[in-house]
């Protein structure tokens, strides 16, 4: 049961990652490639997967799913850069 979690987790993050770059190709700046996405999503919704399934038990996989898909979303938009807004620097 454990593997079709991890195979789930995977798949809902590759999702997840493809979605943010063809919805949201602007926002992802020059520090932050698309590998960098591609492989972000994916291992967050596995690392997601592992903790839900720690906390929650055997036997819950639409819980264990839906919190990796949280947890994919949620690291993937550390990743995107902010719009045209006024970065503020530490000496200023």
């Amino acid at each position: 049961m454990i593997l079709w979690e991890a195979l789930g987790s995977v798949l809902i993050g590759l999702a997840v990652s493809l979605a943010a770059l063809r919805w949201l190709p602007a926002r992802f700046g020059q520090f932050r490639p698309r590998r960098l996405a591609l492989a972000t999503g994916p291992t967050a919704a596995l690392f997601g997967a592992l903790l839900a399934h720690s906390v929650l038990g055997p036997g819950q996989l639409p819980a264990t799913l839906a919190v990796s898909l949280g947890v994919a979303v949620a690291l993937l938009s550390l990743l995107l850069r902010q719009g045209d807004r006024a970065r503020r620097s530490a000496t200023a």
